[in-house]
């Protein structure tokens, strides 16, 4: 039988066993629970980052579906807008913190394809347009010229004076189609479609004035020192231009109000400087016309406005082909100032009056005589003829349209002496032909025909009545005679 002390001893073993056993179950049950709350402290962090990052990934998609949105609704209708009109503004991004981003550059990106491929088809679209416009223009601009050969065949058949001023008046209403035809065919990249001779600048004038409804208002002062003439190729572009400025400034200023043009000549060049006493163009307007009119850029039809207005882009177009100059600027007036530059070189040339006399409806120069042919910059081939007697100020107006006008007879050549050939002028100064004969002494000391009142409409009229029915008369007359054979009456 075992002792107590025994038995106590092995209790106690027991039990101190048993306590170490679960000292050490407790720790590694605080370890584990240690553990546990820490993975649980993460995974909760974890859990948190997780639902902060797809709240701002669901915020971030909801704002690219905006900037979609916002391209699709405002960015794009904006651009197809500034593509034709500049003056319009293209917004931005909707929300700034895109700005520099991949989104930002995806979207820009898609801006400029987008402008590219519009930008490519309205081109395409309007050379289209062009092409159709050009083929129907040229023809119908022939047709024109046809019409008008008629009624000018037609007023020297027919001796009714109302038969004549009915052909007048048909005839000026077929030139401002012909116009209208012709500044719409230069604008789709035809050439003019009328070749012309040397013209002196004066009568070039005149005729652009007469193509005009109120040529009458155009008042036109020669201050040319020599007989400048346009070069054959370039006649009917600067006519052309003349016109569309001349058009614009009677229609912009009031029906009783004169518009002044003035031809000056310089050292390397003449202008034809036009004034106008009306309302005057804005900065962004007169900016418009000069862009317009330096034909710098390509031009689409859909640049000409709502009516199309289509004279200073045809002025535009021809300044570019031919190498003169236009400048629209306020005029010191109120009104607009328009210049034409035509360098002399190589578009002006100088001719022998005596060989091709000047229009009589051309207006003569501002001066007290003519000038010494030597003395002028243009160059010359030998000593010239001495000058003409003086001649009083004059001015011939543009009464009647350029059709009216009875050519002066040009001098019968063989009845002066070939004069021997200039030499070639010096660079940047005009071309000179040289008189061939002498000015006598009783053509000095002719005067020059006073100045002539401008005619109304009316006199004008009333004048062709008395010339038709003198020559219905003249005629008549002749018909009643019996014709007349080389040796006397026919038997």
């Amino acid at each position: 039988m075992t002792s107590i002390p025994e038995a106590l001893l092995w209790c106690l073993s027991a039990g101190t066993a048993a306590a170490v056993v679960l000292a050490a179950l407790l720790v590694r049950t605080h370890k584990q629970r240690a553990d546990l709350r820490q993975r649980l402290t993460a995974s909760e962090e974890q859990n948190s980052a997780t639902l902060h990052s797809n709240t701002e990934l669901s915020a971030r998609l909801r704002a690219t579906e905006a900037e979609i949105r916002h391209l699709a609704g405002a960015r794009l209708p904006d651009l197809t807008m500034a593509l034709a009109h500049p003056h319009v503004p293209v917004r931005g991004l909707l929300d700034s913190r895109f700005a520099g981003s991949e989104t930002d550059h995806a979207l820009t990106a898609v801006l400029e394809q987008i402008g590219q491929a519009v930008t490519s088809e309205r081109q395409r679209v309007d050379a289209a347009a062009q092409s159709t416009l050009r083929g129907a223009t040229t023809t119908i601009q022939a047709l024109l010229y046809r019409l008008q050969t008629a009624l000018q065949d037609m007023q020297h058949r027919y001796d009714d004076p109302q038969i004549a001023q009915d052909l007048l008046d048909a005839d000026f209403l077929n030139e401002q189609a012909l116009r209208r035809i012709q500044a719409t065919s230069v604008v789709c990249g035809a050439w003019p479609g009328l070749t012309r001779e040397d013209s002196y600048l004066a009568e070039l004038v005149v005729g652009a004035t007469s193509r005009l409804r109120g040529y009458e208002r155009v008042q036109v002062s020669n201050q040319l020192r020599d007989p400048v003439a346009v070069v054959a190729r370039a006649v009917e572009p600067i006519a052309i231009t003349v016109t569309e400025l001349l058009a614009n400034a009677l229609h912009h200023s009031h029906q009783e109000l004169p518009v002044t043009v003035t031809l000056q000549q310089g050292n390397r060049g003449a202008s034809v400087i036009i004034d106008d006493y009306g309302v005057g163009m804005h900065d962004d307007e007169i900016k418009h016309a000069m862009e317009l009119l330096s034909g710098d850029d390509d031009l689409l039809l859909t640049q000409l406005g709502d009516p199309p207005r289509s004279g200073f882009a045809a002025a535009g177009q021809l300044v570019r082909q031919y190498g003169y100059g236009v400048h629209v600027e306020p005029s010191p007036y109120g009104g607009v100032r328009a210049v034409v530059y035509i360098p002399g070189d190589p578009l002006l040339t100088v001719l022998d009056e005596s060989a091709q006399p000047m229009s009589v409806m051309a207006p003569l120069p501002h001066r007290a005589g003519v000038p010494d042919r030597s003395s002028s910059v243009l160059p010359t081939g030998a000593s010239t003829p001495p000058p003409a007697a003086h001649a009083p100020s004059a001015v011939r107006p543009a009464a009647a349209p350029a059709q009216t006008a009875a050519p002066t007879p040009a001098p019968d050549p063989a009845a002066r002496p070939d004069a021997p050939a200039a030499p070639a002028p010096a660079e940047g100064e005009l071309p000179r032909r040289r008189r061939r004969k002498p000015v006598s002494e009783d053509e000095q000391s002719a005067p020059r025909a006073e100045s002539i009142p401008p005619r109304s409409p009316e006199e004008t009229a009333s004048r062709w009545a008395a010339l038709q029915q003198g020559t219905e008369s003249g005629r008549a007359a002749a018909q009643s005679e019996p014709p007349r054979s080389p040796e006397g009456n026919a038997h």
